[in-house]
């Protein structure tokens, strides 16, 4: 019983940069309306019904950089 093992790979995470690196990333740019708001990030516009929804959607992106760009990228890019 002289059988050769293999190591079974480590489950490896995903990288996730520090929010403060990716913030540096795109330029943020609020654009307030007689009713609502428009957020552009980098290329990318995104239009709010209501300045509180917008600013609750800034303050998500603000806080949790990561994963609020893949929620909205899968929206974007199709």
């Amino acid at each position: 019983m002289n059988a050769e093992l293999t190591a079974v790979p480590e489950p490896t995470e995903e990288y996730k940069p520090r929010n403060r690196d990716l913030l540096g990333e795109y330029e943020i740019r609020l654009q307030f309306l007689h009713r609502g708001c428009i957020v552009h990030v980098g290329c990318k516009s995104i239009a709010f019904e209501s300045i509180e929804s917008a600013m609750a959607e800034v303050n998500e992106y603000v806080n949790n950089t990561y994963e609020v760009q893949k929620k909205w990228r899968k929206l974007l890019d199709r």
